[in-house]
């Protein structure tokens, strides 16, 4: 694994802990990387962390952190999570690049406790830059990183965002744009639109839910 991957992998979103229920007291990260997110949550909290990882090298250094890593693939390694255990649920970055996020998410809801919740943290396709791209330019080209990251399988927007957590019966507790764009170009131009372009603004999208 190159430095600039294991850079990638040791990434922590620090700004996402206000997503977190202070309460949490078991969470479960799935593609913990390795682990600063979730141990900077255990720091926080007091938490018992858990994470599951694909990429072995990360999944080593996330077990140095945390309570118990398991190095698998997500679907695979549902059969080693107790069930009705987990206060949290974190998903950041990765539902897009699952073939079939919503029975991965479905299957989410048996691990959680009667007052879990799942926090999903997911790329906007309808991002400025990107939009500009498709729409205005005509190009639909995948990149080593970013929204068009060529691992991505699944893209999304602020509306099917939506749609995917209501159609798995998850009720949403909370949901906003995160990652704003600064463009000028963006900002007038919306104001022109009457503000039609309002999704476009954001470069991710933060749910909370929880099963209803």
């Amino acid at each position: 694994m190159s430095d600039n991957v294991m850079e990638y992998y040791s990434n922590v979103r620090e700004d996402m802990l206000k997503y977190i229920p202070q309460s949490v007291r078991k969470t479960l990260e799935i593609g913990c990387g390795c682990g600063g997110f979730s141990a900077f949550v255990k720091k926080q909290y007091g938490t018992e962390s858990w994470g599951i990882e694909i990429e072995v090298k990360a999944a080593i250094e996330a077990a140095k952190k945390l309570d118990k890593v398991i190095n698998a693939d997500a679907k695979e390694a549902l059969s080693q999570i107790p069930d009705n255990y987990f206060d949290c649920v974190i998903l950041f970055d990765i539902v897009e690049h699952l073939v079939d996020p919503y029975s991965l998410l479905n299957a989410l809801k048996s691990k959680l406790s009667k007052t879990g919740v799942v926090v999903t943290s997911i790329p906007n396709i309808r991002y400025w830059s990107n939009f500009k791209e498709f729409v205005l330019k005509g190009n639909w080209d995948y990149k080593e990183q970013g929204i068009m990251d060529k691992t991505h399988l699944r893209f999304f927007t602020r509306k099917s965002n939506i749609k995917m957590f209501k159609k798995l019966n998850f009720q949403i507790l909370q949901f906003e744009g995160i990652h704003p764009t600064s463009s000028i170009t963006y900002k007038l131009t919306n104001l022109f639109l009457l503000n039609f372009l309002s999704d476009v603004k954001y470069k991710h999208y933060v749910t909370v839910a929880k099963p209803e």
